[in-house]
């Protein structure tokens, strides 16, 4: 038989575990659609007692990340635990070295040091993928480097953070204010743990720069991306919007121009009846235009255990 890809977890919240989940439950389909098993090793997380809903209890446990990265029973470090500094870029830059493939949901890190993190691996003859880091479960990322390949991509737009989706279509829908729903937001636990990367575009920005490169093979620039959160804007202004047959939406432009790359993360006007407009609750879209294809939309589930974790396989089945 041939050889188990074998996995190196480190973080094991929400997307950690749903990777699990996948692993433990779906090992003949991902046996038979990447023609070798593929097996979990050791995993990593800031508490090993913590209740999961999930049995770890096969797996080799290391309290540091970069210990973990660096293990000889493991093929591809999974990196799932978040921020643009400290553990997660340690423990990748340690995995690259060490020869692994990297598997990332981290826009944050990538958005700051994709492109040192992505020489780096190429020069050890390496990857590192990110379909996970940007809108979810939709796969975006494929899409562009695959599925449109032989395009030139005119434009990339979409609403790219749930919460904030969620926060605009309330406020119209239930006539509340920004404040009153933001609470409300956080109470359901939508917000992340430092509230301004969701409200403030910074999440999103994130991500939107990561598309930028890929779409128009330039380096990561999130120092050049405009951002402006939603944090002004008004149920007055949700309402004057909707008299005028438009609807608010935290709404990331990419396009080149005369004058070089144009990136954008601000609120904007868009008709209330095209897809954008109609978009509901945490749903992210991403709308792509390309000279032969025209214009791909792409919609779906841009957080969660469950979609984030399929577009974590993904790139695991790719490199398996």
């Amino acid at each position: 038989m041939t050889d188990p890809l074998r996995l190196g977890i480190a973080g094991l919240g929400t997307v950690g575990v749903g990777v699990v989940k996948i692993v433990q439950q779906k090992a003949d389909l991902l046996a038979a659609r990447s023609g070798r098993p593929v097996t979990i090793s050791a995993v990593s997380a800031r508490t090993k007692s913590k209740n999961r809903d999930v049995d770890i209890s096969g797996y080799a446990w290391e309290d540091d990340p970069v210990a973990l990265a660096t293990r000889d029973d493991v093929d591809v470090f999974v990196e799932l635990v978040g921020g643009d500094e400290g553990p997660a870029k340690d423990a990748t830059e340690a995995a690259i070295a060490a020869g692994k493939d990297v598997v990332t949901a981290n826009k944050a890190m990538l958005a700051h040091h994709g492109q040192a993190l992505a020489s780096a691996a190429e020069a050890a003859g390496r990857v590192i993928r990110f379909e996970a880091a940007v809108a979810g479960g939709i796969p975006v990322i494929k899409a562009l480097t695959e599925g449109l390949a032989g395009n030139e991509i005119s434009r990339v737009m979409g609403v790219m953070n749930g919460t904030c989706n969620y926060i605009l279509t309330r406020m119209q829908s239930a006539g509340l204010s920004y404040d009153e729903v933001f609470e409300e937001a956080n109470q359901l636990g939508y917000l992340e743990a430092d509230p301004n990367l969701d409200v403030g575009g910074i999440d999103a920005g994130h991500k939107l720069a990561l598309l930028s490169s890929i779409a128009f093979g330039t380096e990561v620039d999130f120092d050049g991306v405009a951002l402006e959160g939603i944090g002004q804007v008004t149920i007055e202004d949700i309402n004057q919007a909707a008299e005028l047959g438009f609807r608010i939406k935290l709404l990331g432009v990419a396009r080149m121009t005369g004058r070089g790359l144009e990136q954008r993360m601000t609120p904007c006007l868009v008709p209330e009846n095209s897809p954008l407009g109609q978009l509901e609750g945490g749903t992210n879209m991403v709308v792509l235009d390309g000279d032969a294809v025209g214009q791909i939309v792409l919609r779906g589930a841009g957080a969660g255990e469950g979609p984030t974790a399929s577009a974590v396989m993904a790139d695991v089945l790719d490199i398996a």
